[in-house]
């Protein structure tokens, strides 16, 4: 659980220096591993095939940049960084998803106390039970829409974290729920 924990930490970190870089350069996708452009936006395929899921056209593969060593993190945001999708491969535990999603909710709520925790359910993908963590976070003044799966792949710890600017909460709800419904495991 302490991986998962720092994990989501890191991803929340990235959330942050992506929204402090006024860059608008976007890396195109490189690698077998990596997303792939297309009309309605970019197909990512992870886990040699086991994890897909699509996102929008304006977000990127952005996982060079994060400065970790670790090749188990996928980091995927809009030019701005304000939108951004990221994907951790941990390692294996025997606690339920639920259990576990219950631990990041009160770790998050320790973080930010105005944390307001839309939902916390689990969520079936192609037969794999995930659970779902959606809520509102705040940081220097600013919300975000935070919607967190946990899952098992291949015997791992699978956290998949999307975040988006909640100024429009309806908007983000519908945008991640966007996200969430073209994840596929096998």
């Amino acid at each position: 659980m302490r991986n998962l924990v720092k994990y989501v930490g890191i991803g929340l970190l990235v959330f942050g220096l992506a929204a402090c870089d006024n860059s608008d350069s976007q890396t195109p996708a490189q690698g077998g591993d990596e997303a792939q452009s297309s009309e309605n936006g970019q197909s990512v395929s992870l886990l040699d095939g086991k994890l897909t899921f699509s996102l929008p056209a304006d977000m990127s593969d952005q996982s060079g940049k994060v400065g970790t060593q670790s090749n188990n993190m996928h980091v995927y945001s809009d030019p701005t960084g304000q939108k951004a999708v990221i994907v951790i491969v941990g390692d294996t535990t025997n606690e339920s998803l639920e259990v576990l999603a219950k631990r990041l909710e009160e770790q998050q709520r320790n973080r930010d106390p105005q944390l307001q925790v839309v939902s916390n359910k689990s969520l079936e993908v192609n037969g794999q039970t995930l659970q779902q963590l959606d809520s509102i976070v705040s940081a220097r003044g600013q919300s975000a829409w935070s919607t967190v799966l946990l899952g098992k792949v291949d015997n791992k710890l699978l956290t998949m974290q999307v975040t988006l600017p909640a100024d429009d909460q309806q908007k983000a709800q519908s945008d991640a729920n966007n996200i969430v419904k073209t994840l596929k495991i096998q």
